[in-house]
Parts: C-alpha cells; structure tokens; sequence
C-alpha cells in the first residue's frame, strides 16, 4: 500500500480549512501544555508545506527560515525523502523493531560512517537512543561516566543541549534551570564570544583567554574542579544566539582535554549534516573527538538521535542505555536518503556560499540600521542580534541587547510571509535556519523581508500588526515549489 492509499478516517482526517484554523488554534491553547514554544511564536495552522514553503490553513504562504529548529536539511517533504519513506512502506519492512538488526538500520549506519570524518568512523562505535537530542546527551554522559568511573562534567556559558535532567544541566540557560533542583555536578566554562566577550577584550584574545582559563582551572589543585567524565561543547552555539568558536579555541580545548584524559563530547545535533558549511562542524577545525552527539536532520525530518564515539569507550553492558523507539525504520530511511543527497549535491559546500553571501549582505545592513549590533555564524546558520543604538557601549563596543524590538521584528517578519525565531541571550537574535536547498531566489527574498521587517519595527511611530502584509507572502514560492529549493 503506498502513502496515497492509505484511507483518511476519523476527525484527524479532516483538512484544517475546513476545521478552521482560529478553531484549531483556540483548541491548542486549552488543551496543550504552558510549555508551547513555537505556537506561541507563530499563530498559524500550517496544511502544506513543499521545499522552504509553507502554507496556512487561511492560504498564505510563509518562507520557512526554522526548518524545524534545523531538523529539515532537505526542507519540508523533499522527494527524496519521500520516496525512501515510501519506498519502505511499501517494501513491507517492520516499522519497529526496538535494536534488532534490519537492512533499514545497516544502511542508515553504513550512510552515516560514511559521512563522518573518517579518522573519527574507523574507530568508532554508534548507539541508537531514544528519538530525541536531549537523549543522546544523556548517554553520552552516561558513556564516559561508564567508562571513566567519574561524574561531573564540563560545559560553556551559552550552551544549549537539552530538556532532561542531565542534559539541562549542561545548558546555560538560567530561566529554564531555577525552577528545578540541581541536575548534577557541572563546571561552566566561558565560551568565547566575541561581540560580548566575556573577559571584555573580544576578539582572539578573547578566545585565549577562554583557553587560558579553562587550562588553569583544571590544573589548579585549589580550583575546586574534580576531573571529570567529559567535557561537551558545541562547535556553533544555536540556542545559545549562533556563536560560532574559533577554530583555534576548539583546537585547544582538544589538547586540553586529550593531554588530561577527558573524554571530549562535541553536540552536533543542529550543527549536523552540512548545516555549517562542511558536512560536520568538526571538520572546520580538523579536530577529532570522542563522541559525537547526533540528531535532528539525521532522521531526514524524522525522530532519531544517535551518539557515535570511539570504541575504547564501549564499556557498556547490555541494556545500560535503552528506548523503546530506538528502531525508528522509517527515520532511518529517510535518514540514509538525506545523508547521501547532501553528500552527493555538494550540499555543505552550497551552504558555505550561500550563507557568505547571506552574512555578507547582513552586514552591509548593520550600516545602514543600527538596531543590528552583530551578524556572525557559519554556513547557513546565522545570527543577527539586535541592540539598542541609543545605549553606551561596552568595552567591546558591544550595546545593550533589545528583545522587545526582537520580538516586534519576528511579528513583522510573520507578518511578510517570512518565519524567523530568536534566540540567545535575552532572546535578542534572530535565527536563520533556512534549509540547505535554498535557492539564490529565496535567499534573497528572505533578506528583502527580513531587512524591511527590522526598518519597520524599528521605526517606534509605526506599530507591528501580525497578519498585516508590507509584502507579498506569496512572493517567491515558486521557487520553493520547484522541490530544489531548540527544542529537542
């Protein structure tokens, strides 16, 4: 039976329009959770969606720059995806089938370690967690607390890298920790950022600073700091507002942890699968760890999180670390069909272009609208922060940051057909997240919307109404009809 067979019963077959999409909104609101994000963020009721397109139950059509917090690589329903789900669904495949071996997941594997840097997959060992991020941080924790018989950890100021109790532990966020009781012994570390640096210089002497520091402090027998099971990090900061590291940073934090015995954990679940500009963001800085904590695009739109690391560290002991939807067969269809597509079409490659060209446009903006304090990232994985331009300076020269304009610029977006979230800190910085088959086209009507949603905003006389339209939200949606174009 093929996806068009499949017989549509019941309420949930029901299209949106004709429910309504301010009925199914009001719905959401009385029976969802107070820990709704994006809904908050983006009052629609989405009913199709194609390449970066999507579209509203009311028929507009929006540029989607989320992607899923970075999950889509391909953009929504990509056919190539489709068809490996397809192609599976028809084959008669087990859809679940906890870890037992099937040709589905022996593809996946095999599309996976060929995609990783292969000093890194010769020796490496991969485990299927449960279907999201968050989980795959927990056992990679759980790892090298196997493995080293120690229990604290290291992380970084701005780090995101999850929502259960080990994980949110090494995030930096505050508001989402001081309601709950303490998740485990972590030291934070500063990372280095360069627009608010932390030691207040910026730059590369900030970065070794940071390194400096770091190095030190462990060294230090008076420190407080007890060696611990791993040191996690991201190679670029998502949630924590696109901080990119510099490559000589993390270069040091690997002969850092190397040169004491600390097992090194890089979190590649947004970085992951092209989204910087090179297939892993590892790569740009040549470094190796030890674990690799990967999901979101791996399961090409799909639930699926895996961690791979070095096989000297397989301590484990059969059922250390399960999840019943470990054996995700479709995920991993879709998954081996995007890993080989990105690979195949030069993917990273197109992302390091495009997002130069998209940066380097934004930056030429900053002169001309001095609301925007900073415009960093990597790839297609890009920041703009916004200030206020009224405000002294720091020591970096770096204002204040503005998270009510923030938020008025994502309500003017919206309102043009464009979906941006923010993020970082006080959730000042807009977050682009296009898919890596964004066309020339769409990457310049995203800049268009969005140059023209910062200028209206902050103009203070003229008030942002969501729903309004300054531009056409259907303006370049043939393009992504063409199928060519944090939360854990």
């Amino acid at each position: 039976m093929t996806l068009a067979a499949v017989p549509a019963t019941g309420p949930a077959a029901v299209p949106a329009q004709a429910q309504g999409g301010d009925a199914i909104l009001r719905r959401q609101r009385v029976r969802e959770s107070a820990a709704r994000t994006y809904a908050r963020s983006f009052p629609i009721v989405p009913v199709r969606a194609h390449g970066m397109t999507v579209e509203g139950a009311d028929g507009r059509r929006y540029l989607d720059c989320l992607s899923g917090a970075g999950t889509l690589a391909l953009g929504h329903n990509h056919p190539v995806v489709l068809e490996a789900i397809r192609r599976t669904l028809d084959s008669g495949a087990p859809l679940h089938l906890l870890d037992l071996a099937t040709a589905e997941k022996d593809d996946f594997t095999t599309a996976l370690f060929e995609s990783l840097p292969r000093e890194f997959a010769e020796q490496a060992r991969v485990h299927f967690c449960g279907p999201a991020g968050t989980d795959a941080v927990e056992a990679a924790l759980k790892l090298m607390q196997t493995a080293t018989g120690r229990s604290g950890a290291l992380a970084f100021t701005g780090a995101y890298h999850g929502m259960t109790a080990g994980a949110l532990a090494l995030t930096g966020n505050v508001a989402v920790k001081e309601p709950l009781p303490g998740g485990g012994e972590v030291t934070r570390l500063p990372y280095p950022y360069g627009y608010r640096c932390p030691f207040g210089v910026g730059g590369e002497a900030g970065a070794a600073l940071a390194a400096t520091y770091a190095e030190r402090l462990l060294d230090d027998p008076s420190g407080g700091v007890v060696r611990p099971a791993a040191m996690v990090l991201e190679a670029v900061q998502g949630e924590g507002g696109v901080v990119p590291a510099p490559d000589d940073w993390l270069r040091a934090m690997r002969r850092i942890t190397a040169e004491r015995g600390i097992p090194l954990i890089v979190d590649e679940v947004q970085t992951g699968v092209g989204r910087t500009g090179a297939m892993w963001a590892v790569e740009h800085s040549g470094i190796v760890p030890d674990a690799m904590v990967l999901s979101k695009a791996i399961g090409g739109s799909l639930p699926l999180a895996v961690v791979v690391y070095r096989a000297e560290y397989d301590g484990w002991r059969p059922g250390a670390h399960t999840g019943t939807f470990r054996g995700n067969t479709l995920a991993m269809a879709a998954g081996a069909a995007t890993l080989r597509y990105v690979a195949a079409h030069g993917l990273a490659e197109r992302a390091a272009l495009v997002g130069a060209r998209m940066t380097g446009r934004l930056r030429a903006l900053a002169g001309e609208l001095p609301v925007i304090g900073d415009v960093r990232g990597r790839g297609l994985m890009i920041g703009v922060e916004l200030v206020d331009p009224t405000a002294e300076p720091d020591s970096c020269g770096a204002r204040p940051a503005a998270p009510a304009l923030a938020v008025r610029v994502r309500e003017a977006c919206l309102a043009r057909g464009l979906i941006v979230e923010l993020g970082g800190r006080h959730d000042a910085v807009l977050r682009l997240l296009p898919p890596l088959t964004i066309t020339d086209e769409q990457a310049g009507a995203v800049l268009d919307r969005l140059a023209d949603a910062i200028a209206a905003a902050a103009r203070a006389d003229v008030p942002v109404v969501p729903g309004t339209t300054s531009g056409s939200a259907q303006g370049t949606s043939q393009g992504a009809a063409s199928g060519v174009a944090g939360a854990r």
